[in-house]
């Protein structure tokens, strides 16, 4: 579509936007701090990727500092025990990427606190996918790879006008995003793309009259950019129900821990039946004056929708179930999600 004197051309105008317009960013080394010697700390870069997976930067960046405040080295998270690590990382979501953070710091502290400098060795490392690697490599270790988060397939789809409705155009966005990958500046130039689809080429209203492709861009010469990239037929978001059971004993409550395996592997919750397509006929853990909230819980997860209806008890009693009392004052100290923060506020409890 285009000659290398095209390419050139958009990777010379890709950069000097970045030089003038690009984010600054907390774990971010700017182009002029470059110059001034300063280099990006990969400990850093990698708890932000990892952490703004699923996440904006609003919602994640606290998080990331507080990381950073409480475990300044992979080789202080590497230490944490993962029950402190999954309480901190509490109300982020996807807890799968806590675990594997806590799993590829100690990796990483094992082998000397030294994150690896090449794509094909981070992703060696458990949590760290080709998106990650190619990130971190590029902008810590200067490796040329090709950086392609949803910002950048958007403005390839837009670039080229692709046809081909997500997700199963994103091996062909990748092919397209590779074949501008600047060999010079692979980090700067993957964070330039990334914060042209976050600040300019944005999925409604685009700004195109501030974009440095907007003469090579073909939706915009169509006058359609917002078309792009063309999404499939969103399908219907399957509904789980479950019961939740909420047993209380003075100041305490209740809770066990789930496995480490499947959704919110580890974190701590009540008692809760299985989620199924109906609700399930679940005897609760033990007899007594239960009452049902009147309102279920409503919780979003990525591919499904979970209503639980919740049961609440007080107990005058040891249990001799799996689990633990906790004081309803330090549920802050514990690992527990945010769907179970939802049934304990709608059980009446109050954490504060």
């Amino acid at each position: 579509m285009w000659t290398e004197s095209d390419i050139t051309a958009m990777r010379v105008a890709m950069l000097a936007w970045y030089d003038s317009q690009g984010r600054t960013l907390p774990w971010r080394v700017r182009p002029e701090d470059r110059a001034g010697g300063a280099r990006p700390d990969p400990y850093a870069v990698w708890l932000s990727e990892v952490m703004l997976q699923q996440t904006t930067i609003a919602h994640g960046t606290p998080y990331w500092r507080k990381f950073l405040t409480l475990y300044p080295t992979v080789d202080d998270l590497a230490a944490a025990p993962l029950d402190d690590v999954l309480a901190q990382w509490a109300g982020l979501g996807y807890y799968a990427r806590a675990r594997n953070l806590h799993k590829c710091a100690r990796i990483v502290a094992e082998r000397g606190g030294r994150f690896p400098g090449t794509k094909a060795e981070l992703l060696e490392l458990p949590g760290i996918g080709d998106y990650t690697a190619s990130t971190i490599a590029a902008i810590c270790f200067d490796e040329p790879t090709t950086i392609v988060d949803g910002n950048v397939e958007r403005v390839m789809a837009r670039l080229h006008r692709v046809e081909t409705p997500m997700p199963k155009a994103k091996p062909e966005l990748k092919r397209m995003a590779a074949v501008l990958s600047d060999p010079e500046r692979p980090g700067d130039y993957g964070q330039a793309v990334m914060d042209l689809g976050a600040t300019v080429c944005t999925p409604k209203s685009p700004s195109c009259l501030l974009c440095p492709w907007s003469r090579w861009c073909a939706a915009r010469a169509a006058g359609d950019p917002e078309r792009f990239p063309v999404k499939a037929p969103k399908k219907a978001v399957p509904i789980r129900y479950g019961q939740a059971f909420v047993m209380t004993r003075g100041g305490e409550v209740w809770l066990r821990r789930r496995p480490d395996n499947g959704l919110l592997g580890g974190m701590m919750e009540v008692p809760t039946s299985d989620w199924a397509a109906a609700m399930p006929e679940t005897a609760p853990p033990i007899g007594a004056d239960w009452r049902r909230m009147t309102e279920p819980v409503r919780h979003v997860f990525s591919h499904f929708e979970l209503r639980l209806d919740v049961y609440k008890a007080e107990i005058g009693e040891d249990l001799a179930l799996e689990g633990k009392w906790v004081a309803i004052a330090r549920l802050s100290e514990v690992a527990l999600p945010s769907l179970m923060q939802k049934v304990l506020d709608k059980a009446g409890i109050d954490k504060s």
